[in-house]
């Protein structure tokens, strides 16, 4: 048996609650999930994990097991990813979280032209806007874009992006200018939200963050499709740069009310909590750190042009 391949089976059964789970992410059988679980116990004479028909929860002795071997596994990595770094030759698998509108537009160009130049780094990309918990999902980064994250995240800024109230020159032409962010309640609200709910939207009022409550007669959990309806004259919509530049730039939308313009989205890698980073992870970081560094100012001075 070799011990080191069955702890990370232990280490990602117990982290997932699930044998399926476990064979899922690592790419094997269940069934080799299984035996390298009765072998391991067989082998220290104990019984790690309790198995119901929904849900696997560890003993006792599996608790203090899991925490040995996760330090090992965190070594071992540390170990190899050491030798690889003096060799200046990164490599192994990463997966990768994506928001989906700026995952599309912006991280995806720049990924395929990471794996050309890294070519031993495996990417596996999950385009989703939804929040996920890397550790349960097996997932080594994910980037997000937010007004907030939690203080505890292991996390680095990567860039920017503006908010922009938007519509097209049709819709303000028909239904008249707004000079204040009051003025929307008169409006038809074209509204995104990841929860479809009603949130509301943050001004910079006076230098300070204000609120307001439109009344959205279309809401989606695209950024995208909000655009869409706006270049279809549906109505006023507030979305990131990235996503509306396009159309601000053909003429489609006319951003409105920027002197009152909100604060801006902070874009983030976000790590999970493991002792040790990746080389191949801190090659990528970096990489996008320096191109998105250039990419967001670029495209903030193009919209205000």
């Amino acid at each position: 048996m070799n011990r080191i391949e069955a702890m990370n089976v232990f280490a990602r059964v117990a982290e997932l609650g699930s044998f399926s789970a476990a064979a899922s992410q690592l790419g094997i059988a269940r069934s080799m999930v299984t035996r390298q679980i009765a072998n391991l116990e067989k082998f220290l004479s104990a019984k790690l994990l309790v198995r119901t028909t929904r849900h696997v929860s560890l003993t006792s002795a599996g608790l203090v097991y899991l925490e040995k071997c996760r330090e090992i596994l965190s070594l071992l990595e540390e170990a190899e990813s050491g030798v690889m770094e003096e060799r200046h030759t990164p490599s192994g698998r990463l997966r990768i979280s994506l928001p989906l509108s700026f995952g599309l537009s912006t991280l995806l160009p720049l990924l395929m032209d990471f794996q050309r130049e890294y070519p031993d780094i495996r990417l596996a990309l999950d385009f989703s806007d939804r929040t996920i918990n890397l550790a349960e999902e097996g997932i080594d980064l994910s980037i997000r874009i937010t007004s907030y994250l939690d203080p505890i995240m292991i996390v680095r800024k990567l860039g920017e992006a503006r908010l922009l109230t938007v519509a097209s020159p049709s819709y303000l032409l028909e239904h008249g200018a707004l000079e204040h962010p009051a003025d929307l309640s008169r409006h038809a609200c074209l509204g995104y939200s990841p929860q479809v709910n009603n949130r509301p939207w943050a001004y910079s009022i006076d230098g300070k963050p204000e609120l307001f409550y439109p009344t959205f007669v279309l809401q989606s959990n695209n950024g995208d499709a909000m655009a869409q309806a706006a270049v279809k004259g549906l109505g006023i919509t507030l979305l990131p740069d990235f996503i509306v530049a396009p159309h601000i730039l053909n003429q489609e939308l006319k951003a409105v009310l920027e002197a009152y313009e909100p604060s801006p989205l902070g874009i983030y890698a976000v790590l999970p909590s493991n002792i040790y980073v990746p080389f191949r992870l801190r090659v990528l970081v970096e990489y996008l750190s320096e191109k998105i560094g250039k990419i967001m100012p670029a495209l903030n001075r193009s919209v205000s042009a």
